[in-house]
């Protein structure tokens, strides 16, 4: 089943859950359309399961678990179900998923002090999505002990321990294979430490009708492709020549760091920039690839030309921190043109602030923390936060903080891209989605679609250069394969 396109809060959610409810949908009938999606993408995953461990929670979590549990005992499956907690404890419907189970034959273990040994598969139902604090300590240790457990594991809705609204591991968060969430889509699941415990994703939404989704202005959209940017799907006009595609111009380059902007602007080529220009030392100029056009620049005044030819300036690949570096990173600036602005333009921009209307900011974490005066802990705690953060302070066209679901940010709405690949953490891969940016911008496109596409072109770039290995991919092979991206 194709994901849904939105991701939402937990908080969002759970007012959905009360609007669909309130429309006549009774509690008990929600919970069991959960326990029932997550039984059969258990069954479909792991069909010769034969026997299953349930860890359940005191809350509606692990109401859900009981009748996955229930509904795994009535197919023929043998499963235990283990409390982390006093099962009194359970109310509402909840209590009737456990009065259910029992009444089916169905025991009640005790989690903390049984063997989690043997099983073909564990059930994760321990904490839903209200996780507000780190996991306390009894519940942290049974968490590492189902992590510890050679048994693949399923968690529902949330991995317990994941924080649902940004993917931040409170304390300790189990490590599912699966997860299969419910009514939305939770935002922590794509970004962060959220895919890496939250395994595969399956989404049931219950039929809650679409329109009760509390909140529509509040969503992030999710996107994995993008649209072409020249006419006709992607085929170029015969009547276009080399200024159709606009001209980039790449300032960077210090001393021992010529690469950096050599990679952006090969990058740029090969995202269909028409020209693309390097301001760098003077040193460096006339060496690079036969593409590019080096330009050994020594002062503002000496890039004043280049300013002007250029329909976009990256500025910030290799660019270093001395005197020559900022009175370039001024002029650039003061040109009044579409710039991306990442590398040592973000640290220097973090010390001596512009209006960044007219620009898109390529920040990683750190960088982040720096434009924000905070430790880059911060900024992956709550990454949402920090992309808004970082738009309004600096009153950015647009913003990507790159990462694991990196998120593209406007005044209006964040778009997380839902593709890439750890293999793109690799020296240069930044100054590639530089070019990149830049050139969707010289092509003519808005900071925020430029960005966007920019975004998932280079994750999709990743994907091909990896082919199926995480280790080994350069900087260099990720130029390549954008001429072969899929989603662009």
């Amino acid at each position: 089943m194709r994901l849904p396109e939105r991701l939402y809060t937990a908080e969002q959610t759970r007012a959905t859950d009360r609007r669909a409810i309130a429309s006549g949908i009774p509690g008990y009938t929600l919970m069991c359309r959960a326990g029932a999606a997550a039984c059969r993408a258990l069954r479909l995953r792991w069909p010769g399961a034969r026997k299953v461990g349930v860890c359940c929670g005191t809350g509606n979590n692990g109401g859900d678990g009981l009748v996955i549990a229930r509904l795994l005992r009535q197919a023929g499956v043998a499963v235990d179900v283990l409390m982390h907690g006093d099962p009194q404890r359970l109310a509402g419907e909840a209590a009737q998923a456990r009065a259910d189970w029992q009444a089916c034959g169905g025991g009640l273990g005790n989690a903390d002090e049984a063997s989690l040994d043997g099983y073909d598969l564990l059930v994760d139902a321990l904490l839903g999505t209200g996780l507000e604090r780190d996991l306390r300590e009894a519940t942290a240790a049974l968490v590492q002990r189902i992590n510890a457990s050679p048994a693949p594991k399923l968690a529902v809705d949330v991995p317990s321990g994941l924080a649902s609204d940004t993917g931040a591991v409170m304390g300790a968060a189990v490590r599912a294979d699966l997860t299969v969430t419910f009514i939305a889509l939770k935002r922590g699941l794509f970004t962060a430490r959220g895919p890496e415990h939250a395994g595969c994703l399956a989404f049931a939404g219950l039929d809650v009708p679409p329109a009760l989704l509390a909140d529509e202005s509040g969503f992030v959209e999710r996107v994995s492709d993008c649209p072409q940017l020249d006419p006709g799907d992607g085929t170029r006009l015969r009547g276009a020549h080399k200024g159709t595609f606009g001209h980039v111009l790449v300032v960077g380059g210090d001393h021992g760091m010529t690469g950096a902007a050599r990679l952006a602007g090969l990058a740029a080529l090969r995202a269909g920039a028409g020209l693309v220009s390097v301001a760098t030392r003077a040193g460096h100029a006339a060496a690079g690839p036969p593409e590019l056009m080096e330009h050994g620049i020594g002062s503002a005044a000496e890039l004043q030309p280049l300013l002007g030819r250029a329909s976009c300036v990256a500025v910030g690949p290799g660019l270093g921190q001395s005197a020559w570096a900022r009175e370039l990173l001024a002029a650039a600036f003061a040109s009044g043109k579409p710039l991306v602005v990442d590398a040592d333009a973000l640290n220097l921009l973090a010390t001596e602030r512009q209006d960044c209307g007219n620009a898109v900011l390529t920040p990683h974490a750190g960088e982040a923390a720096r434009l924000l005066g905070c430790g880059a802990g911060v900024v992956q705690n709550d990454r949402f936060r920090a992309v808004r953060q970082l738009q309004t302070a600096y009153r950015a066209g647009a913003v990507v903080l790159k990462g694991n679901g990196t998120l593209v940010a406007d005044a209006h709405r964040i778009v997380l891209i839902d593709r890439g690949t750890p293999a793109l953490a690799t020296g240069g891969s930044g100054d590639v989605l530089t070019g990149v940016t830049a050139a969707c911008v010289a092509r003519g496109a808005g900071l925020m679609q430029a960005a966007t596409t920019a975004a998932i072109t280079h994750a999709a770039a990743g994907e091909h250069a990896a082919a199926g290995r995480l280790r080994g991919v350069t900087a260099s092979d990720l130029v390549a394969a954008i001429a072969h991206r899929v989603a662009c």
